[in-house]
């Protein structure tokens, strides 16, 4: 997309509940190359009150999507809908000649994430996806050891996103058809695309999963954002996965929202490899390394509160911020997306094999 010198990106906002509020609209108010310009949610009241806190003057609300892929001025979609509908509307918009960020997952089924990858590659419009855990510091400088081979070959890896008791309690979290599954889905799911970005391996061989329900039904349950209702709990209140990929590697994927466990853990990944290995368990460092030299067992740990890379003028070290300035330089630069579409769906791909599994006690093979 060619901008005229001195004019903004116009972009609209699908959906303006927790995710647009928390993460999108405040990320992009910091980016003086854009203006969000339009916002859309069926509730019109949310779509009101977004436009009045961070739309640009004049900017439009709607409460059908579809009225709002009709402007031509409108160049990028943020869609922070339900996952139901991420497919159908990032198809759209890809149709409409717009560029989209879909919030993560992808989609509910594989099906409906190939749909969306098809979508980009027939329009040649740039797709990305919300998996803004890449953009933490220890993350970047992990990827960049995998990158330069210091590892070496990764054969073990653990993808974890362990919550003791934070159950979301607001929106359709707790929706089965709406989301599509539970744990696994909303923060699994980032848990493992950092994880296969790290072993920079996306071809599943076989998939193991286990998911269970097993503490919706109480009450007093010291949650932590309050008390859930059970009768609203349609999905798993915690799910494990067991991978195996094409050259031999293993993934163990772990994902709760309530376990009874003492030492929760959130996005983070353990990397075993040939000459090294990685994880972001330690409570005092952000990152672990641990290696032979010399002889000896040792140690590292990088430090991250000082220095730092400036990977964009202007921006903090926010991974949010940072993930949207990275899918905007590729727009207005015409560069691949950091987080591309071809990954994400491998990430769904095996979602969706591990509910499918637990679902009839069998393996699923790819």
């Amino acid at each position: 997309m060619e901008e005229a010198a001195g004019t903004k990106l116009k972009v609209g906002i699908i959906g303006c509940g927790g995710i647009a509020n928390g993460k999108h609209m405040p990320n992009l108010k910091k980016l003086k190359e854009i203006e969000m310009a339009a916002f859309c949610d069926i509730v019109g009241e949310r779509a009101e009150k977004a436009a009045e806190k961070f739309g640009g003057e004049g900017a439009k609300v709607y409460t059908d999507y579809k009225e709002l892929l009709k402007d031509p001025e409108i160049g990028v979609v943020h869609v922070c809908t339900p996952n139901r509908s991420h497919s159908f509307i990032t198809v759209d918009a890809l149709e409409a000649g717009k560029h989209v960020m879909c919030e993560k997952p992808m989609a509910k089924t594989y099906a409906d994430a190939k749909l969306m990858l098809e979508a980009a590659q027939r329009t040649g419009k740039k797709l990305t996806i919300g998996y803004q855990q890449r953009w933490r510091g220890d993350s970047l400088y992990l990827k960049e050891m995998c990158g330069a081979g210091e590892l070496g070959e990764i054969y073990y890896a653990r993808a974890i996103a362990l919550r003791r008791r934070a159950v979301p309690t607001w929106g359709v979290f707790l929706n089965a058809y709406e989301q599509g599954g539970g744990p696994l889905i909303d923060i699994g799911t980032h848990a493992l695309d950092l994880t296969l970005w790290m072993m920079d391996n996306y071809k599943p061989k076989m998939v193991v999963g286990t998911s269970y329900r097993k503490l919706a039904d109480q009450v007093r349950t010291g949650n932590a954002w309050g008390d859930w209702d059970p009768e609203k709990f349609t999905t798993e209140d915690s799910c494990f996965g067991f991978i195996v990929m094409e050259n031999g590697a293993t993934v163990s994927l772990e994902s709760s929202w309530a376990l009874n466990i003492a030492d929760p853990r959130e996005a983070v990944c353990i990397l075993a490899g040939t000459e090294a290995g990685a994880d972001m368990l330690d409570k005092d460092h952000d990152l672990r390394i641990n290696s032979v030299k010399h002889g000896r067992q040792c140690i590292e740990y990088p430090n991250f509160k000082a220095g730092g890379v400036a990977f964009f003028e202007g921006s903090g070290s926010d991974n949010s911020e940072l993930e949207a300035r990275g899918f905007y330089k590729a727009i207005l630069e015409d560069t691949p997306v950091p987080t591309k579409p071809e990954q994400a769906i491998v990430v769904t791909q095996i979602l969706e094999a591990i509910y499918e599994s637990a679902k009839t006690g069998k393996p699923v093979y790819f």
